[in-house]
C-alpha cells in the first residue's frame, strides 16, 4: 500500500493550490486523500473546478499519513473555525511529520497554533495572522523548516512541490 497523504478540500478552495499538489503527489506514488467536513460532499473550487472529499476530517487520524497539505483560497476561512481540523493538524505537528501549506492555507496552522517559532511564508494577506501566531514571516517562493512547507501563491507551487516531495523523501 502507498503512503497516504492527506489534503484538506472544503467550499471555494484555490483550485491550483488543491490539484496541482495532490497530482504531484501521485505522480510520485502517494495516495491522496481528501477530506473537509464530510465525507462525499462536492466543493467548487474558486474557479469552478469541482472536487469530492473522500473522508470527513472528524474520521481520520494523523497515524494513518505521511504529510498534510492545507491549500488556499477562502476554504481555510472556514475549516479553521472546525475542532477536528484544528486537532488533526496539532496531531501532525506533534508527530513532527509534514504540514504543508501555501497561500491562505496556513490560517489553518495558526488557528492550530503551530506557527509559534516556526519561520513560514504564504499570502501577504495572512502575514499579521502568522506573526501574530508566533511565527517569523520571510517572504520567498518557499520556505521549509522543520517539517513545515510554506509557499505563497500558486505560481509558487513548482517550488512549493520540490520542498514538499525533498521533505517526504528525507532531504
Amino acid at each position: 500500500m502507498a503512503d497516504r497523504v492527506l489534503i484538506f478540500a472544503g467550499p471555494d478552495y484555490e483550485d491550483l493550490e488543491l490539484w496541482y499538489p495532490k497530482l504531484r503527489l501521485e505522480e510520485a506514488g502517494y495516495e491522496v486523500t481528501l477530506a473537509g467536513d464530510e465525507a462525499g460532499k462536492s466543493y467548487q473550487g474558486k474557479h469552478g473546478y469541482p472536487c469530492t472529499n473522500d473522508a470527513a476530517v472528524g474520521d481520520l487520524s494523523a497515524d494513518d499519513f505521511v504529510a498534510v497539505v492545507c491549500p488556499g483560497g477562502w476554504m481555510p476561512d472556514k475549516l479553521r473555525r472546525d475542532p477536528a481540523v484544528l486537532n488533526l493538524l496539532k496531531a501532525f505537528d506533534a508527530a513532527k511529520k509534514p504540514v504543508a501549506a501555501v497561500c491562505h492555507g496556513g490560517w489553518l496552522c495558526c488557528s492550530a497554533d503551530i506557527y509559534r517559532g516556526v519561520t513560514v511564508t504564504g499570502s501577504p494577506g495572512i502575514k499579521d495572522d502568522c506573526v501574530n501566531a508566533g511565527a517569523t514571516w520571510v517572504d520567498e517562493p518557499v520556505h521549509v523548516d522543520g517539517h513545515h512547507v510554506t509557499s505563497r501563491r500558486p505560481g509558487d507551487l513548482p517550488d512549493f512541490m520540490r520542498g514538499l516531495l525533498g521533505l517526504l523523501r528525507g532531504e
